[in-house]
């Protein structure tokens, strides 16, 4: 946390707009978790469960639920200062935003960095050491632009978008405004595209490019392949995860999320609110609906209904997926009760044999 920042207990509630129980002019210096808190640090308790271990915490303040009554006095919470709200969880994440550090504190274009021709940009601009940007780049307002980063010809950025370190923008990338680009992202790198001739594969032209929305946070080195022709896309705020490969011509709608190590082969289109797990695959030109669920390692072979809550090689309904899984899981005691009849069985056809001889 910036040891720089110091608020009274009474301001941190009103950014959170919370009910203060207890010394309002309680200084705090940090925010952390019920575990590391120190003394001088705020955390939080989302139930009156959580409570109990924050009243024993060192920490000089709680986030704590209404549900622990009227802030608890004389009882659970009395021994520390409270601040009262709806969703604990939420208002812990509004004051992360208060104590986090300046992600780049320095607004400057370094003497270091390469800048091409016909560049434009908006105020309050920072780009940092080494960076190289192409010709005809165009920046908004507030675009922060970490060290090292190469910023292709032609490319756009928005207002208040920060790109960290070792981000690549290729040729003719747009990315929207409050966008965030994680260190190592590559936009705009070719797609994947081959045309097999004579068990040779000839380079198929990639012309097209990436286009990012606003409010769009992308994870470390993840890459998202320009389009053969045309737009690949990314829906306003969308959140994609680290190590996340996204392939040429893909429509990613808005406000999507997408997991770690998620592969979408080229012309995928997924539909707003939709939410795709870990370690999935997407086989080519499928379409998720809007709302969709992906389960964690699923193979998508076809399309996938809106709303629809998938998992499993095949992407079948998830609740058919569970009673699969149930149901073997049970094959052993199955496979007893079986091999058991079969004896069972044997041993009463010996026995009828026996009777039919004697009767013989």
């Amino acid at each position: 946390m910036n040891a720089a920042i110091a608020r009274t207990v009474g301001e941190l509630a009103e950014v959170v707009q919370g009910r203060v129980y207890g010394d309002p002019q309680t200084i705090i210096r940090g925010i952390a978790s019920i575990e590391d808190a120190r003394s001088g640090d705020i955390t939080f308790a989302e139930s009156v469960r959580l409570l109990e271990n924050a009243e024993l915490s060192p920490a000089s303040a709680i986030l704590a639920p209404d549900s622990a009554g009227d802030g608890a006095r004389g009882g659970l919470g009395a021994r520390k200062t409270l601040i009262q709200v709806a969703n604990p969880r939420l208002a812990f994440a509004q004051l992360l935003d208060v104590f986090a550090p300046e992600q780049y504190a320095t607004r400057e274009i370094h003497r270091t960095a390469v800048i091409g021709s016909d560049f434009r940009c908006g105020g309050n601009v920072s780009i940092g050491a080494h960076c190289v940007l192409g010709d005809n780049v165009r920046l908004g307002e507030n675009v922060t632009i970490h060290p090292l980063a190469f910023i292709g010809d032609d490319v756009e950025i928005g207002d208040n978008t920060i790109v960290h370190p070792h981000v690549t923008l290729l040729r003719g990338t747009v990315v929207g405004r409050g966008c965030l680009l994680h260190a190592g992202v590559v936009l705009g790198a070719d797609g994947f595209g081959y045309l097999t001739m004579g068990g040779k594969h000839r380079k198929v032209p990639q012309i097209g490019n990436v286009a990012v929305g606003d409010d769009v946070e992308i994870g470390s080195n993840t890459t998202v392949d320009r389009a053969r022709t045309g737009t690949t896309r990314i829906g306003s705020g969308t959140k994609i995860d680290n190590l996340v490969h996204i392939g040429h011509n893909c429509e990613i709608g808005e406000d999507c999320i997408i997991v770690a190590q998620v592969g979408l082969a080229g012309g995928v289109e997924v539909g707003k609110n939709a939410i795709i797990a870990g370690q999935t695959g997407v086989k080519e030109q499928v379409k998720i609906g809007e709302r969709a669920i992906i389960g964690a390692q699923t193979g998508v072979m076809g399309d996938v209904p809106a709303g629809a809550f998938v998992s499993g090689y095949g992407a079948k309904p998830h609740r058919e997926v569970l009673r699969t899984a149930a149901a073997v899981n049970q094959l052993p005691g199955l496979l007893k009760k079986m091999r058991e009849m079969e004896r069972r069985l044997a041993t009463l056809e010996g026995a009828g044999e026996e009777v039919s001889e004697d009767a013989a």
